[in-house]
């Protein structure tokens, strides 16, 4: 039914038209709906004129035509204008009902099954019944999907530009930057309109504290420590995330593995160069810590956090496996103690123990000789090539793995091609954590008091620090009761230096 005719039948009827106004805006700054206010005035003018009965508003604010986004409240108009609640369309322009075809192509059925007209305060109206209107329509829709990419291209090339120099994109400061510089700007609030002062940063420099934190979590990671243990630091300190809420261990993560950290410039996920900001750490220390995250073997479920220092590292002398701290019967009554994974052999106390490996590895550190334990620095490693060898390599995998769901290599081929992969990247993965690891002894070695600067260590990191050190077997225990009742048998405990 054209809409001529359903206009007709409606006067003849005796009522009035039926309409329905629909108003978009893409971006809303302000969120104060200024914007969609304006164009619904207009529009229940135009209704006002042709005596048109509004009979509902669709407002979609803060959302494009153009992203391919859900459009709430269109969809939900259409969907009235198929069960008849209206006859007649009412937009500001038409650019404000559609910038995609498909959608226009929906519309356009709609309109000429259900007897839509479509009236704009801008383009006037458009007669979607005849061939001459909807191709009117169509070259509207083009013209303004043309306008959309045009614009697109524009932001898109400005932020590359930006990007380039090194100059903050804007949006939530990014922590560890932003100084105040003394002056303030006006910011209207989202959701009122409301206008107020508020400092203005200089995003290029470093906020003291939260770039020493980055150094401190960086140099953590590096020394052998744990997200989990940056974490607490950060809790310790006070500091929180730029929106005021405390720092989780993924948010904590991501920091770590953040390009701007090492002053390196990112756009759509790709590296452009440097950036004009203060780098918190080096990018040697930064492709290390990237390199040491995103290793394949590294356990990336937190779980539960080591409670003793040697459990799943000290060796087990009877079967050849390691040792799990657990809460058992030692000498008749419950406590921490170590024993072998296969339950065979008694268990040993776990504070004991513990205490009697301490005391052997801050006795090694306080000697004279400490400084020859240290490991010395790789030569001639270039983390930022090693970094890109790393990314190609994770993108040849991926390219495989398309290839084999494309049917174009076999299953034989793939795993050829994966583990071939994957040993390539397992070597540059070892040699880039090399470029820029951090010695767990260093700051231990050389310290005016060894005991008291290991107990202020984290447990990871004094974990790092025996791994590195000292091997500990515990060998069958020979029968002695110690004084509390227990079994302990020092001599059964084989040590041997790595270094």
């Amino acid at each position: 039914m054209s809409p001529t005719l359903r206009a007709a039948i409606d006067t003849a009827a005796g009522g009035r038209q039926r309409a329905v106004i629909y108003c978009r805006i893409s971006q809303d700054r302000t969120g104060a709906n200024l914007g969609v206010d304006r164009q619904r005035e207009d529009c229940e003018a135009l209704a006002e004129r042709n005596d048109w009965e509004v009979v509902e508003v669709y407002v979609d604010n803060d959302v494009s035509a153009f992203s391919g986004k859900l459009r709430k409240d269109y969809r939900r108009m259409l969907a009235d204008l198929e069960l008849g609640t209206a006859t007649i369309v009412i937009a500001w322009h038409t650019d404000r009902l559609h910038r995609s075809p498909t959608e226009l192509e929906e519309y356009i059925d709609l309109s000429e099954r259900r007897g839509v007209s479509t009236h704009t305060c801008q383009a006037g109206s458009i007669d979607l019944s005849s061939p001459s209107g909807r191709m009117t329509a169509r070259i509207l829709g083009a013209v303004a999907r043309q306008e959309s990419e045009h614009k697109g291209h524009r932001v898109a090339a400005a932020r590359r530009q930006k990007a380039k120099a090194g100059l903050w994109s804007g949006g939530l400061r990014p922590f560890g930057w932003g100084v105040p510089t003394g002056e303030t700007k006006k910011k209207t609030v989202k959701g009122t309109g409301e206008e107020v002062e508020v400092p203005v940063l200089d995003m290029n420099k470093l906020v003291p504290e939260e770039g020493a934190a980055l150094e401190v979590g960086t140099d953590m990671l590096l020394s052998g420590g744990s997200i989990r243990g940056w974490v607490r630091w950060l809790a310790d300190k006070g500091l929180l995330s730029t929106t005021g809420k405390p720092l989780g261990h993924q948010a904590a993560r991501d920091l770590l593995l953040r390009p701007r950290n090492a002053g390196i410039a990112v756009y759509q996920g790709e590296e452009i160069g440097k950036g004009a900001w203060e780098p918190a750490v080096d990018e040697g220390r930064f492709r290390a810590v990237v390199a040491i995250l995103n290793d394949p073997s590294r356990v990336t479920t937190p779980g539960a956090a080591p409670r003793w220092l040697g459990s799943l590292i000290y060796k087990c002398g009877r079967t050849g496996c390691t040792a799990r701290a657990t809460v058992t019967k030692v000498g008749g009554a419950a406590q921490p103690s170590y024993r072998c994974q296969l339950q065979h052999g008694g268990g040993r106390l776990a504070v004991t123990l513990d205490a009697y490996i301490e005391d052997l590895l801050v006795e090694r550190l306080s000697r004279d000789d400490a400084a020859d334990l240290l490991q010395p620095a790789p030569d001639g490693l270039n983390a930022a090539a090693l970094q890109a060898e790393s990314e190609q390599i994770r993108r040849r995998l991926t390219d495989l793995a398309a290839l084999f769901g494309a049917g174009q290599i076999d299953m034989g081929q793939f795993v050829e091609g994966s583990d071939m992969a994957r040993a390539q990247l397992e070597g540059v993965t070892r040699q880039l954590t090399r470029a820029a690891t951090k010695d767990p002894l260093v700051g231990l070695v050389g310290a005016p008091d060894v005991r008291k600067a290991w107990e202020a260590c984290e447990l990871t990191r004094q974990r790092a620090v025996l791994r590195s050190l000292l091997d500990v077997t515990l060998h069958p225990p020979r029968v002695g009761r110690q004084a509390d009742g227990s079994y302990f048998d020092y001599a059964s405990i084989e040590t041997n230096w790595k270094r």
